[in-house]
């Protein structure tokens, strides 16, 4: 009997394990193995959508494709990881447009300041017209994009002493920007005072006054708890940022059609569930901000735009990214210069 008892116990703890067994299997016999790489959280949306995403065409290609997800930076900064996906030792990779336009210039038209007022006019744009140009001059470089941009969300500003209403309460006004001839640019149009700090040393120089404000999507603002070293969040929705989604083309071209259009499939359907996510995200942080003491106000960004058309912001970006380019944006933003 007690042989019994113990081939049962085996045999149950067999069936148990299956699900892990054959996941295993899947990744043992995969045709394709590729490695899909970010440096976000592992409990970001983007990274939550990614392991569903690569379940999902594990399953649906009974096999074939095993997309591992490495978040967090695991294989190394954006810089490493844009030449790991250029040279193929990482397959896919998702990049901000801003970062990426140090291979691509064109890719961070999509950041310049108040280009956009709202999350509708920027999902207009990024799945039209602007996001196909922005594309097609990524594909120049020898990389495969996706069609739906990975949203990173609107960033805003924030402040110790008093919320930012306008372009003149920016005036004069010292605030911590990261390394970027963009965001410099920025906010010296706005005669402030932008400096360059490493976001490790952010909060210390808020807390030290090194700084009056920084600027950052609400994320950041919760997880890095610069509530507690600043009273007021201006939002500003100065900026835009996302993530595309980029594929090595060599990588990218060994796969037969059938499973590039499943890889696609899968991909742009997570971005666009990603999205809602991040939107549902904002509203939960607004409100939890807003209970650890955050002040929130809204601002209209006439007066942003008209001091940066009349400092000549615009026209030294129109004329780094072409008149081609400018129109295409100016399509979906207005005349910004």
């Amino acid at each position: 009997m007690a042989i019994a008892r113990r081939t049962l116990l085996r045999s149950t703890a067999a069936v148990v394990a299956l699900p892990g067994v054959i996941e295993r299997a899947f990744a043992q016999k995969a045709e394709f193995t590729y490695k899909y790489a970010n440096n976000l959280p592992a409990t970001h949306p983007m990274n939550l959508r990614a392991k569903e995403m690569a379940a999902a065409v594990l399953a649906e290609s009974k096999g074939r494709v095993d997309i591992q997800v490495f978040p967090a930076n695991q294989l190394g900064n954006d810089t490493d990881m844009l030449s790991q996906l250029r040279a193929g030792g990482i397959e896919f990779f998702t990049l901000s447009g801003l970062i990426l336009s140090t291979l691509v210039p064109g890719a961070a038209i999509t950041g310049l300041g108040f280009i956009f007022a709202d999350y509708d006019s920027v999902w207009k744009a990024l799945d039209g017209e602007l996001g196909g140009h922005v594309r097609k001059e990524i594909g120049k470089s020898g990389l495969v994009v996706m069609e739906h941009i990975w949203d990173n969300g609107f960033r805003q500003i924030t402040s110790s002493g008093k919320p930012i209403h306008s372009a003149d309460d920016l005036k004069g006004f010292k605030i911590r920007v990261p390394v970027s001839p963009m965001w410099t640019s920025l906010f010296k149009a706005f005669d402030s005072s932008p400096a360059s700090i490493n976001f490790a040393e952010v909060y210390s120089a808020l807390q030290t006054k090194v700084v009056d404000g920084q600027e950052n999507p609400l994320a950041v603002i919760e997880t890095a708890k610069l509530y507690e070293v600043q009273k007021y969040c201006s939002m500003t929705n100065h900026m835009w940022d996302g993530f595309w989604f980029l594929a090595n083309r060599r990588a990218w071209e060994r796969l037969p059609d059938e499973l590039r259009a499943l890889l696609a499939k899968h991909i742009d359907g997570a971005a666009l569930k990603q999205r809602a996510d991040v939107a549902a995200l904002n509203a939960r942080l607004q409100k939890s901000l807003s209970d650890k003491g955050m002040v929130f106000n809204m601002v209209k960004t006439d007066s942003f735009r008209s001091r940066l058309r009349q400092a000549g912001f615009y026209g030294e970006w129109k004329a780094k990214f072409g008149h081609d380019a400018w129109a295409v944006l100016e399509r979906h933003s207005g005349q910004l210069a």
